[in-house]
């Protein structure tokens, strides 16, 4: 495939969910979506490879069609580990989500679907490209040290400096009788509240939070999450020196109920809660083709 340089640079992106799929074009020029470019769709992620793939794939040709005037010129991705993000095989199993796609080589799946060189589909950890979105257009745009934290059915962590983000995988640390993840994430509050009450939520934080509205019980879980990630994060807070922590992820949504708490137990750094939604990890995965010449348009020879 023959080597152009294009501008502006547009970018196909998706965010690869437990249960969905976001997909859409990014101008890299002004690290935005294109309108109306965005689209999500259900996936069912405990489904065969077909299932899994081919959920993925219309996904993308939605958005090529719909958008087959601009010049797309790569794929970007952020995906849930564990993932080889340089060679694009996944490795997730035990998650009860995407066990189908163990060992397959996704990368070169997606080129040829797309009739694309391999080396212009590439992959992201979508935590670090949720704090990469934010970072360069979202609640970290004025900041140059960044720490920054997803909260949804996994605890995922990155920091940034000078515009250049990376995972730190804090979900993997040790904390209390497990690891993080086990207490910064959805499952631990459905496990606390089960605990404490012997009724089982079947609509994760978002249930819980309407719940705390008039229930002091819910309202102490969320104090004790706050408390929990305060102690937690103190360490690598106190490691890396972030002008700024940012909160991204579903459970973010639910903030009122435990962002007081943690401003006062993390009094050494300023915290703001992400601002892009969905469209930070497009954004953040897109990014990874900052500075890089572009092929042929995949719209081109697509259509």
């Amino acid at each position: 495939m023959q080597i152009n340089s294009l501008s502006p640079p547009y970018i196909l992106t998706a965010d690869i969910g437990g249960s969905h799929i976001t997909a859409g074009i990014c101008d890299l020029q002004n690290y935005g979506i294109v309108n109306q470019s965005l689209i999500r769709a259900d996936v069912n992620s405990k489904g065969s490879i077909t299932d899994v793939l081919t959920s993925w794939t219309n996904a993308f040709q939605k958005v090529l069609k719909e958008n087959c005037a601009l010049p797309v010129s790569g794929l970007s991705v952020a995906m849930p580990g564990p993932f080889d993000y340089e060679k694009g095989i996944s490795y997730i199993t035990g998650l009860d989500k995407y066990d189908a796609l163990y060992g397959v080589d996704i990368k070169q799946y997606l080129a040829d679907l797309l009739k694309l060189d391999p080396q212009l589909v590439r992959f992201r950890n979508d935590a670090e490209s949720t704090i990469a979105g934010e970072v360069l257009t979202g609640a970290g745009k004025d900041y140059m040290n960044v720490m920054g934290v997803t909260l949804g059915t996994g605890f995922g962590s990155a920091y940034s400096k000078i515009k250049v983000t990376k995972d730190i995988n804090l979900g993997s640390v040790r904390f209390k009788e497990t690891i993080a993840d086990d207490y910064l994430s959805t499952r631990w509050f459905l496990k606390r509240y089960y605990e404490l009450t012997g009724v089982k939520l079947t609509g994760g934080v978002k249930e819980l939070s309407q719940i705390a509205v008039k229930d002091q019980i819910a309202r102490d879980i969320f104090k004790e999450f706050a408390l929990n990630m305060s102690d937690f994060l103190s360490g690598p807070i106190k490691q890396l020196a972030p002008e700024l922590l940012i909160i991204c992820g579903n459970i973010a949504k639910a903030s009122e109920f435990f962002l007081p708490y943690l401003t006062k137990e993390l009094s050494s750094v300023n915290i703001k809660l992400g601002q892009l939604d969905e469209n930070a990890p497009l954004i953040g995965a897109a990014a990874i083709f900052d500075n890089m010449i572009r092929p042929t348009p995949i719209n081109s020879v697509n259509q």
